[in-house]
């Protein structure tokens, strides 16, 4: 099968999705990696990757919806790398 240039090749999303799952923080692990910068924006570069081969045509002129939540999450990623940002804490210890 030849693929075309006008979409993603089709085994790049479930790569990205499992790039994702490999860096999401979990339950068990927040306390233990929340403050490390690199880690929390590799989470998010991950996430905008998958945004991004999700919900966008890559030959697309048109600005969507997939391109717009991976620039949000490209931009909290840089804002987690520049020390912009920080973690609000666990919701759990607020109550």
């Amino acid at each position: 099968m030849i693929p075309s240039h006008r979409s993603w090749p089709p085994e790049t999303l479930p790569l990205a999705e499992r790039l994702h799952r490999q860096l999401s923080i979990g339950d068990r692990d927040w306390h233990a990696l929340k403050h490390q910068r690199s880690r929390r924006a590799a989470e998010q570069v991950a996430a905008a990757l998958v945004q991004l081969l999700a919900a966008d045509e890559p030959a697309a002129r048109a600005d969507s919806e997939g391109r717009r939540s991976a620039i949000a999450l490209l931009e909290n990623a840089l804002a987690w790398l520049r020390a912009e940002i920080s973690d609000p804490g666990c919701p759990a210890h607020g109550r």
